[in-house]
């Protein structure tokens, strides 16, 4: 996780105040409240862990798309079963709803099975996918998830907007330590966050997108009109690529192009996600695994460190301690994402004084 510049001057909104005006804007959508509290924990914690760009920013799309297209009501369900492997259909809920369902179906089917997987079909933008893994660490289970996304990258060499991010996310448990979770697309960085970096009037690494013609770009504006960059170059395309096929192709769900554009947004209920639960206990005892997990931690933070780096991080050991910091201190949100609130807020009758500067 990159630390936003300016987030220092920005007002701090605390996490229950947040959930009382979101969650009130999806009821107002139509969502029962136990949907609508779950969707807005999971923006919510996305942003207590500096995951802007999968926070609450997105609350003015998830209203669109509720009233456009996704059912605020769907009910996700079980449409395949063959034991270890299951098969959901999200019913065109918001995909935190199916993706929710589709986690707790595998972790309660990994008790029995030692390892069960579930593909998802029917769905919508998930979110961020730590969530769903990190439902897996209190259980001594190591969580995988991964999701299909809207064209934002070219293949490598190509110019063309046909493939997605796909980002993929895996949660291990440790013992003393704060467990490892990785969570990230096969871009240098997610649309989100050049949205963020525009809405604060700030140039991007080069690193991080090409503009329209396959150029590297600086410019976020240029950025969000062209492609992001992959990671690794092949290595990334390549990755996003199979993600893509174990979200969409396993479920039926939309591949690549198929699932919409940039400029007209996703068709409801084409998204897919593929999640896998591991019950550590089916294959190694639960205490000597964490202790060796624990051990890694250590080595990668006492390692020597590069010019310019103070400390080593371990994967999810920055969001983890940024998540403790913002609750204590509140969450640094930007204007235009509270105004975009705010005026989701005043749209559908809901009280946003809470927020309100």
């Amino acid at each position: 996780m990159g630390a936003y510049p300016g987030s220092e001057k920005e007002r701090r909104i605390s996490a229950d105040t947040l959930k009382k005006v979101v969650q009130s804007i999806f009821e107002r959508c139509g969502m029962s409240a136990e949907d609508a509290g779950l969707l807005t924990e999971t923006l919510v914690v996305a942003d207590l862990r500096g995951v802007h760009s999968h926070g609450v920013m997105r609350v003015p799309n998830y209203v669109r798309r509720l009233q456009t297209g996704v059912n605020p009501k769907g009910r996700p369900r079980v449409v395949k079963d063959t034991g270890a492997a299951l098969v959901v259909d999200g019913g065109n809920s918001m995909g935190q709803i199916g993706s929710t369902f589709a986690m707790r179906q595998v972790i309660e089917r990994a008790r029995t099975t030692g390892v069960a997987v579930v593909a998802v079909g029917g769905s919508n933008h998930c979110g961020a996918m730590a969530y769903y893994t990190m439902m897996a660490l209190p259980e001594d289970m190591i969580g995988l998830a991964t999701t299909n996304a809207l064209p934002t990258m070219a293949p490598w060499g190509g110019i063309d907007r046909i493939l997605g991010i796909n980002p993929l996310s895996v949660a291990i448990p440790a013992g003393e330590e704060i467990p490892i979770v990785y969570d990230a697309a096969f871009s240098y960085s997610a649309r989100g966050k050049i949205e963020v970096y525009h809405q604060k009037g700030l140039q991007i690494p080069s690193t991080w997108a090409f503009d329209a013609e396959g150029r590297p770009t600086t410019d976020p504006a240029k950025a969000l009109e062209g492609l992001l960059q992959p990671i690794g170059e092949y290595k990334g395309t390549s990755l996003a690529l199979i993600m893509g096929i174990l979200s969409a192709v396993l479920s039926g769900a939309s591949y690549g192009t198929e699932l919409g554009d940039l400029e007209k947004g996703a068709k409801a209920g084409q998204d897919g996600h593929f999640f896998m639960a591991l019950r550590i206990a089916a294959f190694e005892d639960v205490a000597r695994f964490k202790h060796r997990v624990d051990g890694i931690i250590r080595q990668i933070r006492h390692g020597r460190k590069a010019p310019g780096f103070d400390r080593i991080y371990s994967p999810g050991e920055l969001e983890a301690e940024t998540e403790i910091k913002y609750r204590k201190e509140g969450i640094p949100l930007n204007e235009d994402t509270l105004k975009g609130i705010i005026t989701a807020a005043e749209q559908l009758g809901v009280d946003a004084s809470l927020i309100r500067s």
